[in-house]
């Protein structure tokens, strides 16, 4: 899977939500749990899981989420 530092990452509307600031991986398996979104002020950052993902590539995710029920849950 791609989610890499920097990759951007785009709603399931293709609205960019911004880019990958963090990975957190699994340190027994290696695998990611989790990766965050930094967004500046006054935007909180974002984190999804690999289950939120639909497609990624090497500079690019989708995630399953619009950006409208990104604002409904702040």
């Amino acid at each position: 899977m791609g989610i890499e530092y920097g990759s951007e990452v785009i709603d399931k509307d293709g609205k960019v939500l911004g880019t990958v600031d963090y990975v957190i991986r699994n340190s027994w398996t290696g695998e990611i749990s989790k990766f965050v979104i930094y967004r500046p002020a006054p935007g909180k950052d974002l984190t999804f899981s690999p289950q939120d993902v639909l497609e990624a590539t090497e500079s690019k995710v989708r995630v399953g989420i619009s950006s409208d029920e990104l604002k409904e849950n702040d």
